[in-house]
């Protein structure tokens, strides 16, 4: 009865989908391309036997990144269909596997797109990426014989209060799926919590990923490109974040130093570099691919899937969406290549990895942008605390990898 309701529900509100589809496309266009997709109609080759992976965006599609070379490994005769939510996580697939896998979007949790989904691709077995759960896609699955496991799971504890709200759903769901590789005991104890069977702690695969020695030499042009400046990256940063890191970096006198802002979300690139003209900041823009003068104090990296190569080119990161209650991002490739790290008061989505660098000595936490300003002018006055963090950020990450060699054990059918 209570999916019967959330069904019915979901119908009621598609023309609500159909409106927050166009909407996104108003700054992002590419979310009007393969709408047919997402209700379950697709003209991607299917292909057998098949192995379905859902990555969610760009974090979770690196994520699967390694799990695909996994299975790769141990299934070489299987096709790989790669489905995505949005259109940064599938263009994040096209940069790293090309034409290898087959991809669409994953279709909106109606029985009936559901259904032309499962008709249509008929996987083996379905591989889910940290939190998605549709209790549609997993109940026919589930009546298909399709096991389904859900790897690398994260549940924060805001995440897990919204899902209690509909905790008989939930939980009908998550004792459905063949299996849960959860990142942490945290996390674990939150799915058991919501009504999930046996949870297996894998740890996070975001700490097995290190930079592809492409990447490295590309972070190698960067420096060239910055001219020996020092460098302060503010990575993955999101709306309003901006301005806070300019007001508060404009009091720090250092006449050397030089600012790269990577927006996390390739549609506000534009946004960001307006922003700078309205302020008459000088920049330059990666894209332009041209040296950065002494004049220039701002360098926009526009560009995706560089992230490795712009930690590479800084000597101090902030790692974005920590400064306004948005949850953070990812800090563990800012570790990995041995870079300090400074992060803001929020930072629940990634919670025990940046609590573990903090620990770990790798990352400092400031409460506000002023403190971060404050924090930045310390670590450049001070080269051997920057060496210090940088060290480790690298015992960090390395001390906690083999989450993908825990995960594809735990991967049986």
């Amino acid at each position: 009865m209570n999916r019967l309701l959330y069904s019915l529900t979901l119908y009621l509100l598609m023309p609500w989908a159909l409106l927050h589809l166009w909407l996104r496309a108003r700054r992002q266009p590419a979310y009007l391309e393969h709408v047919a997709e997402r209700f379950g109609f697709s003209e991607e080759p299917a292909g057998t036997p098949l192995i379905w992976v859902h990555a969610v965006s760009v974090g979770e599609t690196r994520a699967a990144e390694l799990v695909i070379k996994a299975l790769r490994q141990r299934h070489p005769a299987h096709r790989i269909l790669l489905t995505h939510t949005t259109p940064t996580g599938r263009q994040t697939g096209v940069e790293l596997f090309g034409d290898s896998v087959s991809r669409c979007y994953i279709p909106y949790d109606f029985p009936s797109a559901v259904k032309r989904f499962l008709r249509r691709f008929r996987p083996q077995v379905g591989i889910v990426m940290e939190t998605e759960i549709w209790p549609n896609l997993i109940e026919h699955c589930h009546r298909r014989s399709i096991p389904v496991y859900l790897v690398n799971a994260r549940m924060s504890e805001k995440s897990a209060r919204g899902y209690a709200r509909f905790r008989s759903l939930a939980g009908a769901a998550l004792r459905k799926l063949a299996g849960i590789g959860a990142q942490t005991e945290r996390d674990a104890a939150r799915l058991a919590e919501l009504g999930a069977g046996a949870v297996t702690v894998t740890g996070n695969i975001k700490f097995d990923r290190t930079a592809p020695p492409e990447m490295l030499a590309l972070g190698t042009r960067f420096l060239g490109l910055f001219g020996g400046r020092k460098v302060f990256l503010a990575a993955s940063t999101r709306e309003g974040e901006e301005a806070l890191i300019l007001d508060a970096l404009a009091g720090v006198d250092m006449a050397e130093l030089l600012v790269v802002i990577v927006p996390r979300h390739p549609q506000r690139f534009d946004e960001v570099a307006a922003l700078l003209r309205q302020r008459g900041q000088a920049f330059v823009r990666r894209s332009e691919g041209r040296p950065v003068g002494a004049d220039i104090r701002v360098v926009l990296g526009d560009s995706m899937g560089e992230m490795f190569a712009y930690y590479c080119a800084s000597d101090v990161a902030f790692v974005g969406g920590s400064l306004l209650p948005l949850g953070g991002q990812n800090l563990l490739e800012a570790c990995a290549v041995g870079r300090p790290v400074i992060v803001g008061p929020h930072t629940f989505n990634f919670e025990e990895a940046t609590e573990g660098a903090i620990e770990a000595g790798a990352a400092l936490r400031v409460a506000d942008a002023p403190a971060l300003a404050e924090a930045v002018a310390s670590l450049f006055r001070d080269s051997g605390k920057r060496e210090a963090m940088a060290e480790a950020g690298r015992r960090f990450t390395q001390m906690h990898r083999g989450a993908t060699e825990r995960t594809m054990a735990m991967l049986k059918w």
